[in-house]
């Protein structure tokens, strides 16, 4: 099929290298790389009706105003995928937008990450099935097979792929904290060994210990070169919302995205009063600040 690409970065850049492989035509917009395309008006006219623009640009004021000029060239018939990691709110009225022009509007979770173009991308796509159909040449060619699926309404894709990125953030923080305890003990262990053979039979094997091994092999065992800051890219905290809003409880998600918060302190104005309390109550002793 022909469609056209907005956003040349990791991830797109990687998924237009996927398509073309497989004999799509790809024709591109990214005013920071070399495209096929100098504006989204040049873009819409190197396809053809019924376009399909997918967005792999980042979330927010980007998407939006990107959204709303490609809604003003776009055509009722067309279809809009946003791949990026949107709000699923964002996305729904996004489709109500889109749907007063007669133009389709898909929310496309999208994770594979810089191993995408090789192993496959994961998508989760919501949105209406004519629209899906649509696009399904390209949904099968970018995910490894059974890597795909129409998860349901609009919003429904992003939703998916949100709570994806939750969960993401409580492995990763269960194996920061096994691996931590490990460092701290009275063993010498060599971290990168450990990683390595729990790859092979273990029940906590995963692709996540597999980049881990990578890691320690890259860098060392003490991972020395690398600071202790760890940002967070939203979903974790859109998760955590849906989850109050939902009632359910997420303590393992909500602690990971703390565990991050306590990453950037360079010093814990809360422990400074619990230190305060301790020695006003009890008349421990404080450490004073260097």
């Amino acid at each position: 099929m022909k469609l056209g690409m907005v956003g040349l970065g990791r991830m797109g850049s990687g998924m237009t290298e996927r398509l073309r492989k497989d004999g799509h035509e790809v024709m591109t917009f990214d005013p920071q790389v070399e495209s096929t395309a100098s504006s989204l008006e040049e873009l819409a006219q190197q396809l053809e009706s019924p376009r399909v623009v997918w967005m792999m640009i980042p979330a927010g004021k980007i998407t939006e105003d990107t959204t709303n000029q490609l809604l003003g060239i776009l055509e009722s018939g067309d279809v809009l995928v946003d791949g990026g990691n949107s709000n699923f709110h964002d996305s729904q009225s996004r489709n109500k937008a889109a749907a007063e022009k007669g133009v389709h509007f898909l929310d496309v979770g999208v994770s594979g990450g810089i191993w995408g173009l090789q192993e496959g991308f994961c998508l989760m796509a919501g949105g209406p099935e004519d629209a899906v159909a649509l696009v399904r040449p390209a949904l099968e060619t970018l995910a490894p097979p059974n890597g795909w699926a129409h998860v349901g309404p609009s919003g429904a894709g992003h939703f998916v792929k949100m709570v994806h990125n939750g969960i993401e953030y409580g492995l990763m923080q269960a194996y920061a904290e096994g691996f931590e305890v490990m460092n701290a003990s009275e063993f010498e262990l060599d971290l990168e060994q450990i990683a390595g053979i729990w790859r092979y039979g273990s029940v906590v094997r995963s692709w996540l210990l597999d980049l881990l091994h990578d890691a320690f092999d890259q860098h060392g065992g003490d991972l020395r070169d690398i600071a202790g800051y760890v940002e967070d890219s939203g979903e974790g905290r859109w998760t955590i919302f849906e989850a109050i809003n939902e009632n359910v409880p997420a303590p393992a998600i909500t602690a990971a995205l703390y565990a991050r918060f306590a990453s950037r302190q360079e010093e814990s104005f809360a422990a400074k009063i619990n230190a305060a309390l301790r020695q006003q109550f009890g008349g421990h002793a404080v450490k004073p600040e260097q």
